[in-house]
């Protein structure tokens, strides 16, 4: 990695996760090995059902996780290390110092989806931002990554060989934007290394 690299993700603000089918599991690990004093912004889209128990996902992972866990609300503040999930049935849309949920049509089928969270978080944060793709079976992100390395951010993607549904981070790999790839464990390693908690 070069030392360019290196002192972009120095300045890291956020990190935008996107994941799918297994990704509650991997979530659960991942953002559950992150230190307490994580100090960039988190935002999750994580694929699920219109008809999800309101606030069940914010739950479960805030029960393994030392972050603060909520579902991100309309032109909600960005403040750093806490945890913000896209409701179910909404995209997640990332400004420079707010969030916002949008109804517009799915992105290849989907919303929230993981391109929009993505492409939005890049033109907001560009070289401070870090992105990362999860399990899943669908191609949703592979967009979104393009204009992340556009900008000058990173792009992890967890180790397809571990993940429950290895496509959508195969998918990623595929478009030669993806950087590190790395298992569940050495992702959060990573992060807390980017974000300045060695």
């Amino acid at each position: 990695m070069s030392s360019r690299a290196d002192r972009a993700f120095a300045r890291l603000r956020m990190v935008a996760i996107g994941a799918s089918w297994g990704g509650l599991d991997a979530l659960s690990l991942l953002l559950g090995d992150l230190p307490p004093d994580f100090s960039a912004a988190i935002t999750v889209v994580q694929h699920r059902s219109a008809s999800s128990p309101e606030g069940a996902m914010a739950r479960f992972l805030r029960a393994r996780c030392a972050l603060p866990v909520v579902e991100a609300e309309d032109k909600e503040p960005v403040e750093g290390g806490r945890v913000y999930l896209a409701p179910p049935d909404y995209h997640l849309l990332v400004d420079i110092d707010s969030l916002a949920l949008s109804l517009e049509a799915p992105v290849a089928h989907s919303r929230p989806s993981v391109d929009v969270l993505f492409e939005s978080a890049a033109d907001s944060y560009g070289p401070a931002l870090a992105a990362v793709v999860l399990t899943g079976a669908n191609a949703d992100g592979s967009r979104g990554i393009m204009a992340v390395r556009a900008r000058g951010g990173v792009v992890l993607a967890q180790d397809p060989a571990e993940a429950e549904r290895s496509e959508m981070p195969l998918a990623a790999i595929a478009t030669g934007a993806v950087q590190e790839i790395h298992t569940l464990k050495k992702l959060a390693a990573r992060l807390a290394e980017l974000d300045g908690k060695r």
